[in-house]
């Protein structure tokens, strides 16, 4: 197929873009207190400019210091000392030939409280003692989310008083008059800021539930002075900030990211907000005022799966919307469209969906993209596999300080650090193909040793490839497909049906070898009547024909065991989930039990919370509350366990005596994600 209307050149106002291709504005966490661009955000977008995209949106870009930080650790042009910080980042990207664009934002009620007020706070206090930022991070994890949780932070700000937003939380207050012509006045001086750094344009925040589409809204502006009410009204905050713009800047390109469909409907909330009908009315509105293109996205906090899909959701299932605004107005229509394909981006501009392919998660994954495609090496492509975690580890570091990393992408974060090339062909014998394997196996052979792979059974992947025979998350296998090609690529050496012994290790006299036998799921042998034949375990039956039986009891509720729920609910049977903790998938992130939880309760599933499975018959199970009470029987004809993995050691034990270089990684030595899997063996052959 041919890729050459993605390398087309393509202006949005009088900025002329190389190729169609833009890095989606995305949060990782490279920043710090006060807003400047840090070497490693620099590099990290540096490597995504060098990688061949022809446009890159910065993450949100805060204009407000006081009302308006979405994290500690962003990019800020909301004080003059910021364009020199801007411009730095500029000339980095400049320097590849690809053009930057800064996305101006205000979080809205979508902010944690605990940032109101404090960051220009914390901004002095570190000026004076470079010590505090670690005591910052260090007392953030406990103290500030117990104050969130009880809200013992200042209200957020909204157009109205609202209730909180989904996953944001807190309390909510109503803008005074003259805080938004102030707000206005502060977006305007960040554009001119941005102008003045270099820059190439700016993107205004209008979606994802943020400020300016809170605005937008019917649902969160209830104002009943001119920024309320009517549509034109409730157009008005962007509009005016957007003619602002232009008094001020002239020229300078400007983009809107705007929600055309909030979504609710798709949440069990039909009538709330506004749809895509009015979303259209709105792009129209934008390209009037002068507006130079139009991304289109959807949805908010408060439908957050619906801009931020996981894993089930279909390649391109919202490019209607892009369409729809496509078939109004004359200017570029950028959308993300969850592309994962470079076939998929070239039909997608074919079919007349939009003008560019914006793509986010996908340039974590591989910053190369754009020259893999150019090249013609688009097998060489790292893919997304939607699973979520650049955001969720993004969230979780941010209260220590860290930042966002990917599963498939061990590079994230260290994208100056050279691997030295120093392997001189010595051998590395590698055991199990599953993710930290071919990690493993790759990165040794960048290095120049010569990896051999042990795997003892037919094809790669282990539990990798188990879960993906699950059809909602088939994607994942995607990364087993992506690091056998690149293991192969860089001169590895893969043996099927090969099980590994002290013996067949030492025929190669290896230079060190690599433990990545993986796990195994755990069968609490304690609980009486598990080793029977009715009770197995939860990924047993996946890629299997149907269990003939109508009733099934899965034991723990993480996502394996929601998974498996579902799975068996969809095939007509009578499903009931036991879980010891108070909550359902406690440690999970919330975006996949917002998934999952739905078809469960379409399909009729039971879950019983704060019990625990203490015996298992030949036609039911036993189950007694952990906090003490009376047992209860629930009948059922199989029993599935998903209690977790227990990490298979066996081999590295026999070893550990044998060789001077062992390591042990992924779940052989700890079970976890994918993305700790490829982090230890980044790890592991990084001290080779």
């Amino acid at each position: 197929m041919s890729y050459e209307k993605l390398f087309e050149p393509i202006k949005i106002g009088k900025c002329e873009i190389k190729n169609r291709i833009a890095m989606a504005p995305m949060l990782m966490g490279f920043g710090v207190l006060d807003g400047t661009a840090t070497e490693k955000m620099l590099d990290y977008y540096e490597e995504r400019a060098k990688g061949g995209t022809g446009l890159i949106f910065t993450e949100i870009t805060r204009i407000n210091d006081v009302t308006g930080a979405g994290a500690f650790a962003q990019l800020a042009a909301s004080q003059d000392y910021h364009v020199e910080s801007l411009k730095k980042l500029a000339d980095r990207i400049h320097k590849h030939g690809a053009k930057v664009f800064v996305q101006l934002h205000h979080p809205g009620r979508q902010n944690i409280g605990l940032l109101i007020g404090t960051v220009p706070l914390s901004i002095k206090i570190n000026r004076v003692w470079k010590g505090y930022t670690d005591l910052l991070y260090k007392i953030a994890p406990g103290v500030g989310r117990y104050m969130i949780k009880n809200n013992l932070v200042l209200s957020s700000v909204a157009p109205s008083k609202v209730e909180p937003a989904y996953f944001a939380g807190g309390r909510i207050r109503a803008l005074r008059h003259q805080e938004i012509k102030e707000l206005i006045e502060q977006f305007v001086n960040g554009a001119e800021r941005v102008m003045k750094a270099g820059c190439d344009g700016v993107m205004l925040h209008a979606s994802h539930g943020y400020l300016i589409q809170q605005f937008l809204s019917p649902h969160t502006n209830r104002r009943t002075d001119e920024y309320g009410g009517s549509f034109e009204n409730r157009m008005r905050f962007l509009l005016d900030i957007v003619k602002g713009i232009r008094q001020r800047c002239g020229d300078f390109p400007i983009v809107v990211r705007l929600t055309v469909d909030e979504c609710y409907d798709k949440v069990g909330r039909p009538g709330t907000g506004y749809g895509l009908e009015e979303g259209v009315r709105m792009a129209v509105a934008l390209e009037k005022a002068g507006v130079d293109a139009i991304d289109v996205s959807s949805a908010g906090y408060d439908a957050f799966n619906y801009w931020l899909e996981p894993a089930s959701f279909p390649l391109g299932w919202r490019k209607y919307m892009a369409k729809a605004v496509k078939e109004k107005v004359n200017i570029p229509v950028i959308a993300a469209n969850l592309i994962r394909s470079p076939e998929q981006a070239v039909r997608q501009i074919e079919e007349g969906c939009q003008d560019m392919i914006s793509l986010g998660r996908p340039h974590i994954a591989d910053p190369h993209w754009a020259n893999k495609v150019k090249e013609g090496r688009e097998k060489e492509i790292k893919r997304c596999i939607c699973c979520l975690y650049c955001i969720q580890s993004m969230q979780d570091n941010a209260y220590i300080g860290g930042h966002g990393q990917c599963a498939v992408n061990p590079h994230v974060g260290k994208e100056k650090v050279e691997l030295p090339k120093n392997g001189n062909g010595r051998t590395v014998v590698i055991v199990g193909a599953g993710p930290a394997g071919l990690m493993a196996a790759e990165l040794a052979g960048r290095r120049g040793f010569k990896p051999v792979v042990l795997e003892k059974e037919s094809v790669p992947g282990g539990q990798v490839a188990t879960a993906a025979l699950n059809e909602s998350k088939s994607r994942i296998g995607w990364c087993i497909e992506d690091l056998e090609y690149s293991a192969r690529l860089h001169g590895a050496e893969i043996k099927y049906n090969t099980p590994a012994t002290y013996e067949k290790i030492k025929e190669y006299n290896p230079y060190a070898v690599i433990i990545a036998t993986g796990g195994e799921p755990i069968i609490p042998a304690s609980i009486p009547g598990t080793d029977g034949p009715n009770v197995c375990a939860a990924t047993d039956i996946y890629g299997k024909e149907p269990l003939p039986v109508k009733t099934a009891a899965v034991i723990g509720s993480g996502m394996t065991g929601l998974e498996t729920a579902a799975i068996l609910a969809k095939q007509g049977k009578k499903v009931t989930v036991v879980e010891m903790a108070d909550t359902v998938a406690p440690g999970t992130w919330m975006q996949h039990v917002d998934d999952i939880m739905p078809v469960l309760k379409e399909h009729g599933v039971e879950i019983i919370t704060g019990h625990k499975l203490v015996k298992v018959d030949r036609d039911r199970i036993v189950i007694e509350p952990t906090r003490g009470g009376k047992t209860r029987s629930i009948p059922t004809e199989k029993v599935l366990l998903s209690v977790g993995v227990k990490p298979s050691q066996a081999l590295y034990n026999e070893l550990k005596d044998r060789f001077d270089r062992l390591f042990l990684i992924g779940d052989a030595s700890r079970p976890g994600r994918i993305a700790d899997a490829t982090a230890s063996a980044y790890e592991a052959v990084a001290k080779l």
